[in-house]
């Protein structure tokens, strides 16, 4: 309450308060984009927000912690980028029997035995088609951990009676059928590049990448802020650290600040297993871009 000789400015004027005045200052995140629960520490309203990309804090997926500390109290104490990655490897192989899948009670001759897609397949999968089963599954993983929704998987999903969202629950269920917890795979691929991209850029808290996107005008576009388009992304999207890269996979290139605790994987990571060195793949939500 202002009192009688106070001089404290009103909260009324335009340069104090911009959000409500202007639905387009910082738009959240459409409601029709996201679940009203996910399975990590913010919830989806927040975490796709445009706020949240020029101000993001840490992701933690339930549980995940929890369930594997002795891996990452032994990554913690190893100094070597090699040696982390290199445990990384084998302790997915021995957590999910990577190697030994009748141990998980696989059979050669199950019905529909895809207990050999892993979390590499899975990735490589998706470089190659985003709009294949292995992409349906990792929208699917960032759905159910995020609270993001898919907005296109062979076409735009703006309707959920649409043939393109049921394709996309169709192929999610191919994919996660008779496979070994793959969900729980990706939880600690991220979990693991989190912890790794802290370690090396501790402080930083954005990429400054590239996206090459085709039939810009079709895309989300909710406004405009600091000279920024306002997008709506798909919960999940290939980035690149390389301009002229970026070019080579459409008719005009974006720019964009990602925020490291969006990124699921990317190849600097993960060396030797991913395809295309300098890409990333990130989480979707509400991004400011340049460029289109």
């Amino acid at each position: 309450m202002k009192m009688a000789g106070d001089s404290v400015a009103c909260d009324k004027q335009a340069d104090l308060c911009r959000d409500g005045d202007n639905p387009h200052d910082n738009p959240t995140l459409p409601t029709w984009a996201r679940l009203s629960i996910n399975r990590c520490n913010l919830p989806a309203v927040i975490l796709g927000s445009h706020t949240f990309q020029k101000n993001p804090t840490a992701l933690i997926i339930d549980g995940v912690a929890e369930l594997h500390r002795d891996f990452f109290r032994m990554l913690d104490a190893r100094e070597s980028a090699d040696e982390r990655v290199q445990l990384f490897y084998d302790y997915m192989t021995m957590c999910f029997r990577l190697e030994a899948l009748e141990d998980a009670g696989f059979a050669p001759d199950m019905p529909k035995n895809r207990g050999k897609l892993n979390y590499l397949k899975l990735i490589r999968g998706w470089h190659f088609n985003a709009d294949s089963v292995e992409g349906a599954v990792l929208k699917a993983w960032v759905e159910s951990r995020f609270g993001l929704l898919p907005r296109h998987h062979r076409a735009p999903i703006r309707d959920f009676s649409s043939d393109a969202y049921n394709l996309y629950l169709e192929q999610r269920a191919t994919g996660l059928y008779n496979t070994n917890a793959l969900e729980a795979q990706l939880d600690l691929v991220y979990s693991y590049t989190q912890l790794e991209l802290a370690r090396r850029y501790p402080g930083l808290a954005h990429f400054h990448l590239y996206r090459g996107v085709n039939r810009w005008e079709t895309h989300e576009f909710l406004g405009m802020k600091d000279g920024e388009k306002l997008v709506l992304f798909n919960n999940v999207n290939s980035f690149s650290g390389d301009a002229e890269r970026a070019g080579e996979f459409g008719d005009r290139v974006i720019a964009t600040d990602v925020p490291l605790a969006k990124i699921i994987c990317c190849a600097e990571v993960l060396p030797g297993k991913l395809q295309g060195e300098g890409e990333y793949l990130v989480i979707g939500g509400v991004y400011g871009v340049k460029g289109g």
